[in-house]
């Protein structure tokens, strides 16, 4: 249920978001819009000033009336705003068969044409500039003040590429690093697809590994690897009827020991759990600021059920910004979302990134949204700016069904002066469409098989 209830919480803000954009941007353009709707498929419930609370669709002769229909569909996977006298996703082309009318899509002119199919892209960008703002404004920026690398699994990508326990990065393609961040963004931002050189010290010596880009969304799926210090196992999820939730961990809680040993990681929990099936073990967590004391029986396979990734809670220096340095950095930030965006989309299509390493679907937005939500209202306000800034990526690419593809037969009509033939305006609809649905379809299965 949680992954359910965030998926629809974030899907239902950026979608929100974006139909109101073109809604009202088709109000301040003298358009109509017929009908504001969140999902798609069948109305489950909705309210206009004709027929107020309804179950039922609107009358045959609401066209005339000018009033929108605001309503909640089956289906929760995106939304709509039907503008009169325009060719869309709900595929109406009955106003073809009369005069364009003034309130009309069609009636209007190329730039008003533009304002109105752009707005839902430029809403969600606005959105992601707003709280990367506000979190840039609030809480300042996090800077972890190492650059030494933490716990390597022997079977990890980390570990193929060279890379062990203690390793400290000097520099990345001949970039001195100076900070966790430096590693970070180097790494996931500028050399995605590349093979580039990485300096580390280890054990005194100077040590210079070759990395392959094309394995790092991957290894970042792994955790890739976490800075030296003080991490600890966070529990994002404890599954039902499972030996854990009967021994009262929560979600949220960090393990801090078992049986007297301290755990570091969850591969310092797996080893434990792992080698006392169905013993009882003593076991200590931190929930928010009060250690609490339990104790767990791991069933005959050794595991608890709990989904857990490390976390690191040691020492951060914390930069702060004034109120005009923190928009410049917000735009900053979305220069570099928007930079990794692109880079992972054309290394997907040059073959050097699997798809399902780059993007995700329903099943994996959950999966984060519910991560990010369990770590604070921070985390999951910057997984929303992200998801946010790649629906308007996304949605502006020139592909038909998406604004991008409404975007260049607007140009295209403009440029003749004259509208494309509605069957035209159709067979491209129901192409878009279609392949849309394929490629829908193709990440949620691949969603399901990595879940």
């Amino acid at each position: 249920m949680d992954y359910i209830i965030y998926f629809i919480i974030t899907i239902g803000i950026l979608v929100f978001v974006h139909e109101f954009g073109h809604f009202a941007a088709a109000k301040l353009s003298g358009m109509r819009a017929d009908v504001f709707a969140i999902g798609f498929g069948k109305r489950l419930f909705g309210y206009n000033k004709i027929n107020g609370f309804t179950m039922g669709d609107l009358p045959k002769d609401f066209d005339t009336q000018g009033h929108t229909d605001y309503r909640l569909c089956l289906l929760p996977l995106g939304g709509y705003v039907k503008i009169a006298g325009m060719v869309d996703e709900s595929f109406d082309t009955e106003f073809a068969n009369s005069e364009p009318k003034p309130y009309e899509f069609r009636a209007k002119p190329t730039y008003k044409k533009l304002f109105v199919i752009t707005a839902g892209v430029m809403m969600n960008l606005t959105l992601t500039v707003l709280i990367f703002w506000g979190m840039n404004y609030f809480q300042g920026k996090q800077i972890i003040d190492t650059t030494e690398i933490g716990y390597i699994e022997q079977t990890s990508v980390a570990a193929e590429m060279g890379f062990e326990t203690g390793d400290k990065v000097i520099s990345i393609n001949d970039k001195e690093i100076n900070n966790w961040d430096d590693v970070v963004n180097i790494f996931l931002n500028q050399n995605l697809g590349t093979t580039f050189p990485v300096t580390v010290k280890r054990n005194n010596e100077i040590i210079q590994l070759m990395v392959d880009g094309t394995v790092i969304p991957k290894a970042s799926q792994q955790t890739f690897f976490l800075p030296f210090g003080n991490t600890r196992p966070f529990v994002s999820e404890v599954m039902k009827n499972s030996p854990a939730e009967e021994a009262g961990i929560q979600s949220g809680d960090m393990f801090i020991s078992i049986e007297n040993e301290k755990v570091n990681n969850v591969h310092d929990v797996a080893r434990i759990v792992s080698a006392n099936p169905e013993n009882k073990l003593n076991v200590v967590v931190l929930r928010g600021e009060d250690t609490v004391k339990t104790s767990v029986s791991p069933g005959m396979e050794g595991k608890i059920g709990v989904y857990h990734y490390d976390t690191y809670v040691g020492p951060i220096v914390y930069k702060t910004y004034g109120f005009f340095d923190s928009f410049y950095n917000s735009l900053a930030n979305v220069a570099n979302y928007t930079y990794v965006t692109f880079s992972m989309l054309e290394n997907v299509i040059r073959g050097n990134i699997e798809f399902s390493s780059a993007f995700g679907g329903p099943v994996k937005i959950a999966q984060i949204a519910v991560r990010s939500a369990d770590s604070g209202i921070s985390s999951f306000l910057y997984f929303l700016a992200a998801l946010s800034l790649s629906l308007a990526i996304i949605n502006i690419l020139p592909f038909p069904v998406l604004d991008g593809g409404h975007f260049v037969i607007i140009l295209v009509e403009g440029i003749l002066r004259r509208e494309l033939p509605i069957k035209i305006k159709i067979a491209i609809q129901n192409f878009g469409f279609v392949v849309l649905l394929l490629l829908m379809a193709f990440i949620i299965y691949k969603d399901i098989v990595s879940f």
